[in-house]
């Protein structure tokens, strides 16, 4: 069998059944830096990205198997204080988003990770899902410049944690770097 920390393959999203979500997240990591490994196109690795987040979440127990969305929203060329929906796994979402302006919005501008336990008790909560009860989101900062955000969404309240922040936080920087921004 290949070795997939080498070889892109779609068993990158395979997580065993009894995977802890801080080696969930570790396979996450490896398998995203093999595949960013010589592909420098944002669009290509936030797509295989958002695929191994999603399979991750779904391969672990409550609350993280009641994630709903898990994406990403990058800077608009167009207009620079915007974020347009990139690559995600989930149901459709809003297509921009202002910074300032919601959870993923504050955080762009912030530039600085967002982790919400009730989306309820945000001033100015985007409820692009009705079904998301909490959402940690992480911005991609490039030269002092949020490019692009890692926005996930969770039906659960309290949906997210610390091991979260650190994995995502960790995601961000290896995008950082790896992407033609």
């Amino acid at each position: 069998m290949p070795n997939l920390l080498t070889t892109v393959h779609a068993e990158a999203s395979n997580f065993a059944s009894d995977v802890t979500k801080e080696d969930a997240y570790k396979q996450v990591l490896s398998q995203a830096t093999a595949l960013l490994d010589g592909q420098r196109n944002w669009h290509s690795n936030l797509a295989n990205t958002s695929s191994l987040l999603w399979h991750a979440y779904k391969s672990l127990p409550t609350p993280s198997a009641s994630v709903n969305w898990a994406g990403f929203y990058v800077l608009d060329k167009s207009r620079a204080s915007q974020l347009i929906l990139g690559p995600f796994q989930g149901k459709v979402a809003c297509q921009t988003i202002a910074f300032g302006k919601g959870v993923c919005g504050a955080a762009a501008s912030k530039r600085e990770t967002l982790l919400i336990h009730d989306v309820k008790a945000f001033p100015g909560h985007i409820a692009c899902d009705g079904d998301s009860k909490s959402e940690i989101v992480v911005p991609i900062v490039v030269g002092g410049q949020t490019v692009a955000i890692i926005d996930v969404d969770c039906a659960e309240v309290e949906g997210f944690d610390e091991v979260d922040r650190r994995a995502l936080e960790e995601l961000a920087r290896l995008l950082e770097g790896a992407c033609d921004w």
